[in-house]
């Protein structure tokens, strides 16, 4: 008689391309179940906004870039939906109109456990579910301004990237047994050992006799690249210049086209970012959790330019009070910065011990243990 093939534990997540970095937090905790757990489980991933949402809810992943370049909007916005009493009433309004596509994301994708790696779906979908659903993590992937919507007191777990969010979480009722601390899952690509910044250099084409800044600003080239980047040059600053525009590509073919007082290489969207960050001295960017996380683990020296207000307040603040970045909002004080680094490596490398001293390389691993121990799988 044939032995009957046991069925694997199915594992999925609710995520969407709304900011934050959430669908590359969900690929990293995937990517850490295959290595940590090969062929135990079954994962699936669903973007919610795009596939369940109904209007104009499912507009969210297109609206959030021109939000986004509205910093007092999205402040307003941020602040007067954070906080329990306010949440509970927004939900209480729209439950009536999304509550059909909560149970029709239920109905259509069975799971052994779930796990949410963005704040917006975790009451709806909590409401949905029945007594005996099976259980639910949440996964934060915001830094350290955590936003009301992550505690929810039905999560099974709530994962967390900092004590100052676990903090958070207690003040908003969880239970000290129900979060924990693990860091930001990032891919393990950022999380291998650094390796020969020479040959890396020689690969890239970078000058080795020189500092290197690298100037990013997301997948989609936010912030003011441009700005920032011309003052560099017209600072004739001993060192080469690497910006990434990511997907912007006007702005990268606006770059290509101006003469620069130093060594500077454009690049658009890159795949290479793990060997950018393991060989620059001095990474400039917005303050997006995910990027810092992964600057902690290269142990590179940042200089934060740009955050969105409210949720991203407190990764600034981290940054600068644990003392593995600045914060330098105008180009004059970022020109002012850099000559510093410039001129006092030592004072650099002290910045780049304290990154080295944050960084949570095991989180991916970590929320991948998580869960195995969740469905009652050990490690082989």
């Amino acid at each position: 008689m044939a032995q009957t093939e046991l069925k694997q534990p199915h594992v999925l997540f609710l995520f969407s391309d709304t900011g934050g970095g959430h669908r590359s937090a969900a690929e990293a905790i995937i990517e850490a179940i295959n290595l940590d757990f090969p062929d135990r489980f079954s994962t699936e991933m669903v973007d919610f906004f795009k596939e369940y949402a109904p209007p104009p809810f499912d507009l969210a992943p297109e609206l959030y870039p021109p939000m986004a370049k509205v910093p007092d909007m999205w402040k307003f916005g941020y602040k007067l939906s954070d906080g329990q009493r306010r949440t509970h009433i927004f939900y209480n309004v729209v439950w009536p109109y999304i509550r059909r596509a909560a149970f029709k994301l239920l109905n259509e994708h069975p799971y052994d456990l779930l796990v949410m790696v963005h704040p917006i779906p975790v009451v709806p979908i909590s409401r949905a579910m029945k007594p005996d659903s099976p259980p639910f993590i949440t996964v934060v992937t915001d830094m350290v301004s955590t936003h009301a919507l992550w505690f929810n007191r039905r999560s099974d777990l709530v994962l967390v990237p900092t004590e100052i969010a676990r903090q958070n979480g207690l003040a908003y009722g969880l239970r000290p047994d129900q979060i924990r601390v693990v860091g930001l899952p990032v891919g393990q690509r950022f999380c291998l050992p650094i390796g020969d910044r020479h040959l890396i250099r020689i690969r890239l084409g970078w000058p080795q006799d020189l500092p290197v800044i690298l100037l990013i600003g997301g997948g989609d080239g936010m912030g003011p690249l441009a700005k920032v980047a011309r003052a560099i040059s017209a600072a004739h600053l001993n060192a080469a210049l690497v910006v990434v525009t990511g997907r912007n590509h006007k702005l990268k073919a606006q770059l290509e086209a101006e003469e620069w007082s130093m060594p500077t290489f454009i690049y658009g969207f890159v795949r290479e970012m793990p060997d950018f960050m393991r060989s620059a001295d001095i990474l400039l960017t917005k303050a997006g959790p995910g990027t810092i996380s992964e600057a902690f683990i290269a142990g590179l020296p940042m200089i934060l330019y740009s955050h969105m207000p409210g949720q991203e307040d407190g990764n600034v603040s981290y940054v600068v009070t644990e003392g593995a970045g600045v914060w330098a909002p105008e180009p004059t004080r970022i020109i002012e910065v850099l000559r510093n680094w410039l001129d006092h490596p030592d004072e650099r490398e002290n910045v780049a011990v304290n990154c080295r001293r944050l960084a949570k390389p095991d989180a991916s691993h970590l929320v991948a243990r998580a869960i195995a121990d969740q469905l009652g799988i050990a490690k082989e």
